[in-house]
């Protein structure tokens, strides 16, 4: 396995480094993410896909009364879980992996104020229902928020789907779709210069 397939599933020693590095390179992609979620101090929060766990602390800096938790399907990911108040409640019990990582959510209905997924879309199989477990975990009009540093828009992009196996790059209108159809609305897409992408959506409320 080439060093670069640990941006997908990080293992062993490599894996590790690839976790501190992605906490450091990252965190310019994910700080501009967040400008564009809105969240109450007091929300609960899921990371899908947390990595180290540097957007877990970020999201308690923005949201200080919160319940952050993280998730994630490597075994060397250590973000582990951040919260200030008791947990949300299983469902069925086990650990949680993220959404792409196989089966559903360990979490009840209509839990989290806000989800996000930061620089992991990419790797999720079977996105439709991957979304749809997101929605399902989520409050009504609960926010979901997505942040890409590729949007497809540029030609070093398809260069990394060469390098890393199982990676898709979607644009900004083709999750907007995916959103749609799993349940959301008021789906916002913003860009910036460098071609970092953010797609936003809100659970349809009954």
């Amino acid at each position: 396995m080439s060093f670069f397939e640990n941006t997908r599933k990080p293992v062993g020693l490599g894996g590790k480094l690839m976790v501190a590095m992605m906490n450091l390179g990252h965190s310019p992609v994910a700080r501009w993410g967040l400008q564009f979620l809105n969240a109450a101090l007091d929300a609960k929060v899921l990371d899908c896909g947390c990595g180290g766990g540097a957007n877990m602390k970020r999201l308690l800096k923005k949201c200080p009364q919160s319940i952050v938790k993280g998730i994630d399907y490597s075994p060397v990911s250590g973000g582990g879980e951040e919260e200030e108040s008791p947990p949300p409640p299983p469902r069925g019990g086990g650990a949680a992996p993220p959404p792409g990582g196989g089966g559903g959510l360990a979490f009840a209905d209509d839990w989290f104020d806000a989800v996000t997924a930061f620089e992991t879309v990419y790797f999720w199989p079977d996105l439709p229902q991957c979304f749809r477990e997101v929605c399902r975990v989520l409050k009504p009009d609960g926010t979901f928020l997505i942040c890409n540093e590729s949007s497809g828009d540029t030609d070093k992009d398809e260069k990394w789907t060469e390098i890393i196996g199982g990676m898709t790059i979607y644009s900004g209108d083709e999750l907007k779709t995916f959103l749609e159809n799993a349940g959301f609305c008021n789906v916002q897409i913003h860009k910036n210069k460098m071609g970092w992408l953010c797609v936003k959506g809100q659970k349809r409320e009954e």
